[in-house]
Parts: C-alpha cells; structure tokens; sequence
C-alpha cells in the first residue's frame, strides 16, 4: 500500500470521469487535465481511465511498502525520491521502503501521480473520481489527509517510458484559451465582445484565489450587457469550460462539478484547450481568443493524436 505521509496543499483521488449522470445533477468530477492524468497511467502501464492522484501544491510526502513503478505528470514539479532527483513525464522505479517528495512546483498548477497498480477506492456509477460536494468516490469521498493509506492491486514494475517533451504542453503564463461564441453572446455589447475575444483590442483577466474545482472566477474590464437584456436566464445546462457570466460583468468558467447555471453564457473554451485550466493559479493572467466551430473541431482532432502518438510510443 502506499502512506500518505503529506497531502500537500489538495489531493484527491481522480479518473476520466463519471458521465451520464448530469439529468439527475451528479457532475464528471474528471482529472483536470485528463491528458495529463492518462499519460500518468500509460506511463505506469495501466488504463487511461485508471485512477490517478491529482495534487495542488509543494509538500506532497508518500511512502511505499511495495516495489512498484510511479509516475508524475501535469505540472513541472522537482521531486525526490529518497535522496534521488526524478524526471516528471517519466517513468520511475519505486523500492518497497521508499519516499517519494515533491519539493517545488515549477511551472503549472495541479499534478498527477500514478502507480503501476490500481489503487483500491471507491468506485460509484463506474468512476473512482471524488465528489466532493456528495462526498463519494475516490477514497472515502474526500481530500486525502496524513495518515491516510491506500491499497494498490494487480501491482507489476512497468517498462521504463518517457513522454516526449514535443507533447507536454506549456503552463506558463499568460494562458491563451481559444473560444466558441456561447448562446448568449448577443445579450452583450459589441465593444465588450471586442474587448474580450477581438485581437488588438481584447484585454487580459487576472485569475481570481475565489476559484476552486467548480469553476475559475476572472477579474478585469467587465462584460457590459445591451440595454434591456436580462443579467441571469432560466437554468439551463453548462458543460466544461462555459464561460458564465453573472451581474457583475466578471467571467467564471465552469469546469467539471458543474451541471446547471443561471448566468449568461458568452463563450464555451474549446476542448482541445480545457486541460489547460488545471494549471490557472491565483494571479495568472488569461487571454481568449475567439476561432470558428470548425476551428474547434480540427484542433481537438490534433489534439487527440497527441494522446494516441504517446500510446504507440
């Protein structure tokens, strides 16, 4: 099993998600960075949709009582194993004794760790992923804590792989994320919407500390509505990354803990740019950038191939 002797500031227990329960209000709950979180796991040799653990913040201390194989992947963190340096994005060997350390997160914001072996936790409407709001899945249905230990099975010492750095993504700011104009984007004047999404006018937002798994909360020129549109809408359903809007004119983006919202949606970040909203920290500046639904669809398309180049390696 492994100890958690440290949790470091937030970690939990996540997978790919728990999908087709939004009609009866229950969210996908999914890894962040589900790219991320799938290489993890081809690099410890298990399933993409294996669970992972997903970890904000310096501090993080396991210890092993198990031969086995790790990974971490997401954020660029340095890390120790005992008194070894170990490569992120890579595959690493783990003795039964040993304690692996993150001391530094260096660029990003949210990273994975990953065994060769399938941690043991609750599984509820097929995913392991943590609700924490419900307080089910994942273990016990919360943020792990010191103490806490967790059973692996079918452990095995997998092959020793590397993600190619030309597949790692970039986490420094400021964050570009393209955009698909949303259902309410008319409610919204046009110089609002320029100075949102239209190059040589469009202004950054700042990445509010009031943001969390549910959504990222933005600060910067608010978003002015036309006269006589209505500031809310009757709710309605919201995928990840909806870009909502509230009175106050200052975006949230919804991510996976979300089913319903009230609030205007102006815009929907495409999905081929919604991993990188794990690593939006307090502080970051964002930048949206406005491309066609044919846009959209062509670099998810690339985007995928990136994950499927990994699996062929």
């Amino acid at each position: 099993m492994i100890e958690i002797v440290r949790p470091a500031m937030y970690t939990i227990v996540v997978d790919q998600g728990r999908y087709g329960q939004c009609a009866i209000g229950v969210p996908p709950s999914a890894a962040l960075d589900r790219f991320a979180s799938a290489a993890s796991n081809w690099l410890t040799g298990n399933d993409a949709s294996s669970p992972a653990l997903e970890v904000i913040g310096s501090g993080l201390v396991l210890r092993f009582n198990v031969d086995t194989a790790c990974a971490i992947t997401g954020a660029k963190v340095k890390a120790f194993l005992d008194d070894r340096e170990v490569e992120p994005w890579t595959t690493f060997r783990v003795s039964k004794g040993g304690t692996l350390k993150v001391v530094e997160v260096l660029e990003g914001f949210r990273y994975y760790v990953s065994f060769s072996g399938i941690m043991v936790v609750d599984e509820v409407m097929g995913s392991c992923a943590t609700n924490l709001e419900c307080g089910f899945g994942g273990y016990r249905g919360r943020a792990l804590a010191a103490g806490d230990r967790i059973e692996l099975t079918e452990i095995g010492l997998a092959d020793i792989r590397i993600v190619p750095q030309k597949y790692i993504p970039g986490m420094h700011p400021p964050h570009t994320l393209r955009v698909v104009e949303g259902p309410e984007a008319h409610y919204f004047s046009e110089d609002s919407l320029k100075a949102m999404f239209q190059k040589h006018f469009q202004k950054s937002y700042t990445v509010s500390n009031m943001s969390n798994r549910a959504g990222i909360r933005l600060v910067g020129e608010p978003l002015i509505f036309r006269k006589g549109m209505e500031k809310s809408i009757i709710s309605e359903g919201v995928m990840p990354g909806t870009i909502q809007i509230p009175g106050d004119g200052q975006p949230i983006i919804i991510l996976y803990e979300r089913t319903v919202g009230g609030y205007t949606r102006v815009a929907i970040v495409i999905r081929a740019d919604q991993d990188l909203l794990a690593h939006l920290k307090p502080s970051d500046s964002v930048i949206f950038e406005m491309v066609s639904m044919d846009e959209a669809e062509r670099l998810w398309l690339e985007q995928t191939k990136k994950l499927s180049h990994v699996n062929a390696l």
